[in-house]
């Protein structure tokens, strides 16, 4: 069973506000994603000391703060036991428990990461599992000055699902919400399943 991890350590420029406290669906950013990831244990929450406080989930500092999703994924993997991370950025609110276990049916001894292509064919490295022996890599791509989570998965063995396989799990299941508007269409659309739903 793979540890979890949700990044939450961005400062939300472009959004104006917290957008891990941000309400769709009844639920806070933060609580849907975390329920999306409630069935892995360790649950960690990458964030600032003391900024939030989510039921079953353990404070984890940012080792290195500003250097965003990347740097967020050092400090999970040096903090999860060995084998599986499945790791989130907070603004994915549309993740489901069934996601992430298609993810980790996916998983084979050889690679370091597991992903999905959106309906456009790009890479989601921020609703992804990463093996725990990434991080010399992850590591190493900081130290070089790289911050794009794009540059690990290129750096890693790894397998991707596509599309067809994942979007059975919703058409807006990789929408994430970096402006006001777009939380504001969000929220508009409907239904807005539960993050515990298929």
């Amino acid at each position: 069973m793979p540890a979890a991890a949700i990044t939450a350590g961005g400062q939300s420029r472009r959004f104006g506000q917290d957008k891990a406290l941000f309400v769709i669906g009844g639920q806070t950013l933060l609580e849907r994603v975390a329920g999306s990831l409630t069935h892995f244990e360790p649950r960690l929450l990458v964030a600032p000391a003391g900024k939030y406080v989510q039921d079953g989930w353990q404070h984890l500092p940012d080792t290195r703060p500003g250097a965003g999703p990347l740097a967020g994924l050092e400090a999970a993997l040096g903090a999860a036991p060995p084998g599986w991370l499945a790791f989130s950025a907070v603004d994915l609110p549309f993740l489901t428990q069934a996601y992430w276990t298609r993810l980790t049916d996916a998983v084979q001894p050889d690679v370091q990461a597991v992903y999905g292509l959106d309906a456009s064919g790009r890479r989601q490295p921020l609703a992804a599992l990463y093996r725990t022996a990434a991080l010399p890599t992850v590591t190493a791509l900081l130290d070089a000055g790289e911050r794009r989570m794009l540059a690990l998965l290129d750096a890693l063995p790894g397998v991707a699902l596509e599309w067809a396989q994942l979007q059975i799990f919703g058409e807006r299941l990789y929408q994430n919400l970096n402006t006001p508007e777009s939380a504001e269409n969000a929220v508009r659309q409907r239904p807005i399943l539960s993050s515990n739903e298929p």
